[in-house]
């Protein structure tokens, strides 16, 4: 029941594209591949040989290709159970061969209905032998293998490379996989008869290409089309969908025109600006090298101007309330550019986060922190200019992950040190940052997530020339990094609130 090679396939697929290499794999492992008509003429021009499924169950595709696969040999084939006598001796005496590999695509009923087509077209495109295979391939997974979509082609391509055989745990996550695939099917379906829409349902399931890595599954349970809509590009990615989700939430703090550059779901640059596109020229200094490859996010317009410049640089995501025609026009000449319109929603209060055998739920860390909520703990007091900054700096530091440390100056983010296992790690690695980058550290502010229990940090800052500290205190010891900047004419304040994200 652990390792099982596969010697006969079923292929019936509406993408067809990617099909072509996995097909001569098989054929290649000495497999039997049946299929049905319309796949089997795509395939057959390459010059492959595949049995018509008609071959297996003797009867012809019928009532306009509405049956084609229903048949006691198809599904007889696929849910044998391979080690129960009673199912051997009737697979022998109805002459049915036991299918190990199923690959599916199903008609694309949410495309139909998207593309505006006839009630009578839409009909059409509901799935049933496709559906009905998959679900029949998945229960019976501790044989056979379900491939349930094009986006799984590839998988199932590097499964195959060198073997024919499969574990029990690869065919469990395939199997995973479609249930998925049809979970969220069938809701498309009930969402177009009921009226709701045809993928808007609260706990939808949208199969991504892949998870944080290629061999690793991925699905997102939710309705996204509620928070974006959309515009451009091709489909938001299961690690693009972690980066939209830290830019979301950073520039809700902001209230003044800001841009941020995220890169793995922290900032390498933020500015706030009067003008935007002086908000990009200043968060795109912050980190050039990182913005490569990064999400923008902005909370105001995007105008033609700084479209032009956001242009140069290669970028996966960007997301804004809305664009101007002009500067659509120049940010669509990238065809996967994705271009997402941010709708005004609330977003939940509560965070989740599976780990070991359960779930941790916590409330969202929505708590900021303004020039009230700071105690200035040292003779000097930081200036007007001085407090903006800190206000700037604490709140990029509670959207980086730990241990961080962040430097800014003029509301621009200069350098920052994020998930290192050190505070003072975190501060120095900040600085080379700021420094590789030929920012001026002097008169710039330093913010912490965390207290410091000793004043080396401090020490550190005010030899590079930062003199103004923001810092939640609470450490037995505050009192050294306190007397630290007495001694050195160095403004502190704290929050009396960490902000820690692990």
């Amino acid at each position: 029941m652990g390792n099982k090679t596969i010697k006969n396939a079923l292929i019936s697929v509406f993408h067809k594209e990617g099909l072509e290499p996995i097909v001569k794999q098989l054929i290649k492992h000495g497999i039997n591949v049946y299929s049905t008509g319309g796949t089997q003429t795509y395939l057959e021009q390459y010059d492959m040989q595949v049995f018509p499924v008609e071959e297996l169950t003797t009867y012809p595709s019928i009532l306009g290709g509405r049956v084609k696969t229903l048949h006691p040999k198809v599904f007889g084939g696929i849910l044998s159970r391979r080690e129960n006598e009673y199912d051997a001796l009737q697979l022998e005496e109805y002459d049915i061969p036991e299918i190990d590999l199923v690959i599916i695509d199903l008609y694309p009923f949410e495309d139909t209905v998207a593309s505006g087509a006839s009630e009578e077209d839409i009909i059409e495109k509901i799935d049933i032998g496709g559906i009905s295979l998959i679900r029949a391939a998945a229960k019976n997974f501790k044989d056979v293998v379900i491939i349930p979509s094009q986006n799984q082609y590839t998988a199932l391509a590097a499964l195959i490379e060198d073997s024919a055989t499969t574990t029990l745990e690869q065919r469990k996550q395939f199997a995973t996989a479609a249930f998925a695939v049809s979970s969220h099917y069938d809701t498309a379906i009930h969402g177009y008869f009921s009226g709701n829409g045809f993928s808007h349902q609260e706990n939808g399931t949208k199969e991504l290409r892949y998870g944080e890595n290629p061999h690793q599954q991925g699905f997102f349970h939710g309705d996204i089309s509620a928070l974006f809509d959309q515009i451009h590009g091709k489909e938001l990615s299961y690690n693009n969908l972690l980066d939209v989700d830290a830019a979301v939430n950073l520039i809700a703090d902001f209230d003044e025109t800001t841009f941020a550059i995220l890169k793995h779901n922290n900032a390498c640059g933020l500015a706030s600006r009067p003008h935007l596109i002086d908000a990009w020229k200043a968060a795109l200094a912050g980190d050039p090298v990182s913005a490569f490859g990064g999400i923008l996010i902005t909370n105001v317009r995007v105008d033609e101007e700084t479209a032009a410049e956001m242009h140069e640089l290669f970028f996966e995501v960007v997301i804004a309330p809305s664009y101007s025609k002009g500067a659509l026009a120049i940010l669509q000449k990238k065809k996967n550019r994705i271009i997402l319109i941010q709708k005004p929603c609330e977003f939940p209060n509560r965070q989740f986060r599976s780990l070991l055998n359960g779930v941790l739920e916590q409330d969202k860390d929505l708590s900021t922190q303004g020039v009230s909520d700071m105690e200035s703990v040292t003779h000097r007091k930081p200036t007007e200019t001085e407090l903006e900054d800190l206000i700037f700096a604490n709140k990029l530091v509670k959207h980086t992950k730990s241990n961080t440390i962040v430097l800014a100056k003029n509301k621009q983010l200069l350098g920052s040190g994020c998930g290192m296992t050190s505070r003072v790690d975190a501060l120095k690695f900040a600085i080379t940052k700021a420094n590789s980058f030929q920012f001026d550290l002097n008169g710039a502010v330093m913010g912490s997530d965390a207290f410091f229990p000793f004043p080396d940090c401090v020490e550190i800052a005010h030899n590079e020339g930062i003199d103004v500290v923001i810092q939640p205190g609470g450490s037995i010891k505050d009192g050294r990094s306190i007397d630290y900047c007495n001694n050195n004419g160095m403004a502190m304040v704290v929050t009396g609130v960490r902000h820690f994200k692990h």
